[in-house]
């Protein structure tokens, strides 16, 4: 129950319809989407494409896209992964023989080709109602005329501006005279409204046969890319069977693997076999619980979360109670218990999720990335900023992940749906790169076993253990006493200050008819309906 004398905000709630996004103008696009008519789907693209002009450190049409889709409120949704594939000529040996060791943000060997728009396109034409063209049009119109820089995207693009220099295209597009926008100043976007408009007139060949699509390979290929037009022409996301667990009487639905979804329910797993601590989610116990269910959850997935259709995934022994009940027994309650260090480093990555609920109860969850923020920083004269998803892959051949022709990387982006009596309870998901198997599993126990609303289970501090360093990252906001006491418990923690992820999610109470929502305080955005 949020305490009213301190600051905070309350969860929203509305009989009709609702849409959660990490940016107002994103939610406010959505909504007028559904009061004409459209479902939750075409609000989720028409308010996808806006937050790909308006947050563009975060999202872009050169990024990745995965959805699940539950009509009428189904308990059998339907997912869909547009992930991007690595260009038919990236093979370890094609690399060893142009001298790189190791694949880094801005080369282009970590530029997969795009599957946001394949996915938008298809995703649509199967379980859209609008046309697409006019699910498009407010972003063409909020680039074309102008919009004001929200304070989250404002500190996002500051973070990078050092970063953007290095790319010409990225510098003209996104800063000010070699500056950051200012907050609220008014930036036009004038040829990514004739990019999208391409594309609203063209459908996904504009993207990935047209115009578009020869600037992308170009500039990859200026910077040393494999990438062929034939890569970009065959582009084709993919329809998945969702995978779940059950959790506190209800299931929760996750996208199986190249995704992390598969970590999220292994760790809501491991959390049914412990003890749920009564002292409340940020105590001592707790948080020491949740760090090494994470450190462990998280060398299952550098082990065995890869693409599918090129190496062989456990996900029903990941998933099996024995599994939960083993990795329970790792965790020493006296001490933290540290794995092996991964040499590579990588920093907390950026993405908007975004969760729509319409009248008919159609209940759409909807994630769009380009992983780092602004990806690669390979930016066309279009303004596509292309993502560096393929920083997943490695050049280890022993490796489920080495990166291989056509093959799609370890990805992070898990949109998720719970249900219960045959209906969907709840929509939801997570932002933040690698955080969002631990955020999936920290936003569910402190809404079902600590009893916190919708708002407050997002509000609440986070923490998690970098997968890369090993250490522990902390939000402020936990006592110091506890951090002190967690460090004599053996756990080391990351120098800086952590701002971990953002959230969405809406609940839907069949028997009132009212959907409750939230938004991450953390961005720019909220919830709202009608």
């Amino acid at each position: 129950m949020r305490k009213f004398n301190q600051p905070g905000r309350s969860p929203v709630h509305a009989l009709n319809a609702m849409a959660s996004t990490s940016q107002t103008l994103s939610t406010q696009v959505a909504i007028d989407v559904l009061k004409a008519g459209g479902n939750a789907l075409d609000a989720g693209i028409a308010a996808c494409a806006v937050q790909c002009v308006i947050e563009p450190g975060s999202t872009g049409i050169g990024g990745d896209c995965f959805a699940m889709y539950a009509p009428n409120g189904s308990d059998k949704p339907i997912a869909f992964n547009g992930s991007g594939k690595a260009p038919a000529a990236a093979t370890v040996q094609a690399l060893k023989e142009r001298g790189v060791t190791q694949l880094e943000r801005s080369s282009p060997h970590s530029v997969v080709v795009p599957g946001a728009i394949d996915a938008w396109t298809q995703l649509h034409k199967d379980h859209g109602r609008m046309p697409f063209s006019e699910l498009l049009q407010p972003a063409i119109d909020t680039a074309r005329q102008g919009y004001a820089i929200a304070a989250r995207a404002q500190y996002d693009i500051q973070k990078q501006t050092d970063f953007l220099l290095g790319f010409e295209h990225a510098a003209r597009h996104y800063l000010d005279n070699n500056q950051a926008p200012a907050v609220g100043s008014v930036r036009k976007q004038a040829a990514m409204a004739d990019a999208l408009e391409a594309i609203a007139a063209e459908g996904s060949d504009a993207f990935y046969r047209g115009h578009l699509a020869t600037e992308m390979v170009e500039e990859l290929q200026a910077h040393g890319g494999l990438h062929t037009l034939e890569d970009f022409a065959n582009v084709k996301g993919d329809y998945v069977e969702p995978i779940s667990t059950q959790f506190r009487g209800h299931t929760i639905h996750e996208c199986p693997p190249n995704g992390q979804g598969v970590i999220a329910l292994l760790m809501l797993n491991m959390m049914s076999e412990i003890a749920i601590d009564k002292t409340g989610p940020m105590s001592l116990q707790r948080i020491h619980t949740e760090i090494e269910a994470c450190r462990l959850a998280y060398e299952a997935r550098r082990n065995y979360v890869a693409d599918p259709a090129q190496a062989q995934i456990p996900v029903d022994a990941l998933l099996s109670a024995s599994y939960a009940q083993a990795m329970c027994e790792r965790i020493d309650p006296t001490k933290a218990t540290p794995l092996p260090r991964i040499p590579e480093a990588a920093a907390h990555n950026d993405t908007v999720y975004i969760t729509v609920v319409d009248k008919d109860r159609n209940a759409c969850s909807f994630i769009n990335t380009l992983y780092w923020c602004f990806g690669s920083g390979i930016t066309t004269k279009s303004g596509i900023t292309l993502t560096n998803r393929g920083m997943g892959f490695t050049l280890d051949e022993n490796s489920s992940n080495c990166i291989a022709p056509n093959k799609r990387p370890l990805h992070t982006i898990i949109p998720a749906l719970a249900t219960k009596d045959g209906k969907v309870s709840m929509c939801f998901g997570v932002m933040g790169g690698e955080y969002q198997a631990m955020g999936h599993q920290q936003f569910l126990t402190r809404y079902f076993d600590y009893g916190c609303d919708i708002q407050e289970a997002m509000d609440l501090p986070r923490f998690m253990v970098n997968p890369f360093s090993g250490e522990v990252e902390m939000e402020a906001g936990i006592d110091d006493s506890v951090r002190q006491k967690l460090q004599q418990l053996g756990h080391s923690f990351a120098e800086g200050e952590f701002l971990i992820g953002g959230s969405q999610a809406i609940a839907i109470d069949w028997q009132s008819g009212v959907l409750t929502g939230g938004s991450d305080p953390r961005k720019d955005g909220c919830a709202m309906g009608y």
